[in-house]
């Protein structure tokens, strides 16, 4: 791991070798104990996972680290408990859907979140953020670190009212759902405020606007409600010279010139989302992270491992800001074999 190289990227200087890094491998305990040899499980204790984490995150050569701090818990109890399906080895987080914040879509169109939720601690805020940032640096010091937002827009409002509300909401009355966004946005605005106050150089924004096919609404509606506040959003960021880094899942292709011009410095992608044209049009400009599809990882050959390795070298390596990264994540069933040789292929091909 560099965090040289991890830098030079952000700041479109072209390291001599393609920097990655990847979403939740450092907890596919069986890839850990092959690849560090600590005996480490999702039954072992906190220290234990941690270690085989972290040593696991360096031999993969790791330059850049994703995170961020503002999320549900930010809601308090004041949120739809949508449940979780399994994904972590051992099935520890399935947990069944529970209670709807609004059941009523109307009444949901008139909650405001400053009634709801309060003013935030600014101060405190940023205390919370320098601390997460800090950690981060501390527990991996030669990577690039950060702290973020997770809850941003669309994700806060899909956290409050959960996606059977909010769909219905925003079908019956789209412009009181587009002033509930606004309403919303200008309570998240205080967090982002305490952000650009921190001592992170790097900031993670959080958003999941669209589906796996696209966007779940107009996409005029997008356009007038959430990248303006964005802009806002964003603001006091650039005015502290934050480089923002911006993760949406599913395939937000059609928004990315919106995304863009809401000011962002580079864009974290799933695999449906199309990189080649942001390599093409914000290649030079911009950073980003992606996109192998985990799938391929997950059930494919040794022969299909390397042609998307290859697919997404032969669009990013030319391209100074350009991130290697499997997306979404790398699940706990994916086959230890195919983790290995991917990375691999990875090593083999990294090399400008």
């Amino acid at each position: 791991m560099s965090y040289q190289d991890g830098w030079n990227a952000l700041n479109l200087r072209m390291p001599p070798r393609v920097p990655r890094t990847e979403y939740s491998l450092e907890s596919h305990w069986e890839v850990v104990r092959r690849v560090t040899g600590i005996n480490a499980s999702y039954q072992s204790d906190i220290e234990t996972r941690r270690k085989g984490s972290l040593a696991l995150m360096k031999a993969f050569n790791y330059d850049f680290i994703w995170s961020t701090l503002i999320n549900h818990k930010a809601f308090g109890n004041k949120r739809t408990d949508m449940g979780h399906a399994v994904y972590n080895e051992g099935g520890g987080d399935f947990k069944l859907v529970g209670q709807y914040l609004f059941e009523d879509p109307e009444e949901a169109l008139k909650m405001d979140p400053f009634e709801l939720y309060g003013q935030v601690d600014e101060k405190k805020a940023v205390l919370d953020f320098n601390t997460a940032y800090n950690e981060n640096c501390k527990a991996m010091p030669d990577a690039v670190n950060m702290t973020g937002i997770y809850i941003t827009c669309i994700s806060g409002l899909i956290d409050i009212l959960g996606w059977d509300t909010l769909l219905t909401a925003a079908g019956i009355n789209p412009e009181a759902f587009g002033e509930l966004t606004n309403r919303y946005s200008r309570w998240i605005q205080m967090y982002f405020n305490a952000l650009a106050k921190s001592d992170a150089s790097v900031v993670m924004i959080h958003d999941d606007i669209v589906w796996t096919s696209g966007a779940f609404l107009h996409p005029d509606w997008y356009r007038r409600y959430v990248f303006p506040n964005y802009k806002k959003l964003f603001a006091p960021l650039h005015e502290a010279g934050k480089i923002i880094m911006y993760t949406s899942d599913g395939n937000y292709t059609r928004f990315i010139d919106d995304i863009a011009g809401a000011g962002v410095n580079g864009f974290v992608m799933e695999p449906t989302t199309d990189m080649a044209y942001i390599a093409e049009k914000y290649g030079k400009t911009h950073a980003f992270i992606g996109n192998a599809d985990t799938r391929i990882l997950l059930s494919g050959t040794k022969e299909a491992i390397r042609a998307e390795v290859k697919r997404c070298m032969d669009i990013g390596k030319k391209c100074p800001g350009f991130f290697m990264a499997v997306g979404n994540h790398i699940p706990a069933n994916t086959p230890v074999d195919n983790v290995l040789y991917y990375n691999d292929v990875y090593e083999e091909l990294s090399k400008r």
